[in-house]
Order: C-alpha cells, then structure tokens, then sequence
C-alpha cells in the first residue's frame, strides 16, 4: 500500500466580489460566495446554531445493535464503538494512531486532530492536514473502556491480515481507522454511512412493528458530532463530578459541561419521578 494523502479539490471562476461592503472588493472562488452570504443572512436574522440532541438511550441500543447484526455494516462497528465510548471529537477519532493508545494501561492519549481544509497555496485544494489543540483542555487521556478496548484489539487484528493504514499526513502516520481504499476517513463519509445506516435500521423496524403490532423504535437523523454529544449525556447521567466530565471531554469552557450536564440530569430527573409515580404512599 502506498503512502499518500486523500485530496480533494474545488473549483471555481473567482474574480467576483459578493454583493456590496465588505467582501465587494475580495476576490473569492463561487464556492464560497453561498457561505459569505448565508453567514450575512444568518447575522442579520439573529439566526442561532441549532442545538444537537444526544441519541437516547434506546436509540443508541438499537444502532448499536443493527450493525452489530449487519452483514453489510458490521465493518463500521469498531469505529462507531470509540465514537460511543470516548467521547472525542470526529477529527480526534479519525486522526488516531496505534501509538497514540496503552493497551497496558488502557487509555487513548488525544494530542492532535485531522482537519479537511481549503489549502489555497494549493490552488484552492482541498486536503487533510494535523493540527494540534488550541488550549491545553484538548490534549488529554481517556480511560480505555473495556468494549473499547475490544474494539480497537479487533481492528489491529484484522489490519495484520489486510495490512496497515501506511498514510503519512504532515509527518503522522500509523493511523488506526481507513476506508475500503486505505485512507482515512473523511467526516462527510462517516455521516453518509449514519444516514444509510438509520435509514436501514428505520425501514426494518417499521415493518417488525407492523408484523408485532406495536410502536416502533425510531432513530432520528443524526450526525457523526451527535455522537460525541450522546456520550457526555450518558457520562453526565453516570458521573457527579463537573471537573472530571469535563477533562475527559476536553472542554476549555466548563460552562459548556454544565449546560450539558443540566440537560442531562433534568432528564434523568424527571424519569425517576416517572418511575417512583404510584410506589409511595403520600396520602
């Protein structure tokens, strides 16, 4: 296998300026008109960034489960189990190397991320490139869960048949996850593969439940980054500690742990007075 960078590219005519003030004047490809654009519609409606919801607890099950049971998607479950089990960033997870983990003492070391950017001295390309975290919240460990563990031993095992991931990004090499061509993954790839994914489970669950006569368990849309929010929501609903949430997450802001542990444990909250309703005696 040869070492190499997965490339993209983008095109365009770019001598237009966009519309008027600021960017009348800037010379910038057509691709990235519609983004200067939408960012001033959006500053001018007050537009807010909409909020990402955790898969709940039965939504997760049942992802989990489908691939787990998929011929056709049973490749995916290693990588989504680091996903589910970490807590790290899309650009942490698909940026990981063999080096980067202990299976000794069973933790991940996470010291930098693979971004796809625009690299312009390169006629607009676009490409992988590392880069390593802003502040010092975003270089951490994590523990190793054991299904972790089991996961990340099942794809080292199944690379020593096939062959390593022998990519070189910037000077880092030895990375964990690939594709079918043998780079790493893409974001937009993994979410297309969640979309296909909940689309299947979705169509085979509505058929189940129209045979059983009952209601079915849907996977709402989601995307690779939900993941990360489904596993602080089900730390915070296992873990009181603030400071511990937020060290394993690697938040720089310990507000943005506590606006989630809030919405976390409001919920737990209001199932265990759903779960105590007719078991005591108040009057």
């Amino acid at each position: 296998m040869k070492s190499m960078k997965h490339t993209a590219h983008f095109s365009g005519n770019g001598n237009k300026g966009v519309g008027g003030g600021l960017y009348a004047c800037c010379p910038i490809p057509h691709y990235r008109k519609a983004v200067y654009v939408m960012a001033e519609i959006k500053k001018s409606h007050n537009w807010e960034k909409p909020k990402r919801h955790a898969l709940t607890e039965q939504e997760q099950e049942a992802f989990i489960d489908f691939i787990s049971n998929s011929d056709i998607y049973r490749h995916w479950l290693p990588l989504f189990t680091v996903f589910l089990g970490t807590g790290c960033r899309v650009g942490e997870i698909i940026g990981l190397r063999w080096q980067d983990l202990d299976f000794e003492s069973r933790t991940i070391s996470i010291n930098h991320n693979l971004i796809y950017r625009v690299y312009r001295q390169q006629g607009e390309k676009c490409e992988m490139h590392i880069t390593t975290p802003k502040t010092s919240a975003g270089c951490r460990t994590i523990p190793m869960l054991d299904e972790v563990r089991r996961a990340l031993l099942q794809e080292k095992r199944q690379q020593m048949q096939r062959g390593y991931n022998e990519t070189v990004i910037d000077g880092y090499s030895g990375f964990i996850f690939t594709n079918r061509e043998g780079y790493v993954h893409n974001p937009q790839t993994i979410n297309r593969a969640i979309k296909r994914i909940y689309t299947a489970y979705n169509e085979q669950e509505k058929e189940s439940a129209k045979q059983e006569h009952r209601e079915p368990i849907l996977i709402r849309h989601f995307s690779v980054h939900n993941l990360r929010h489904t596993f602080c929501t089900r730390l915070c609903e296992n873990e009181t500690n603030i400071k511990v949430i937020q060290e394993i997450m690697g938040h720089s802001d310990i507000s943005t742990t506590m606006n989630i542990y809030a919405e976390a444990t409001e919920s737990k909250k209001k199932e265990s007075f759903e779960n105590l309703q007719g078991k005591i005696k108040i009057c």
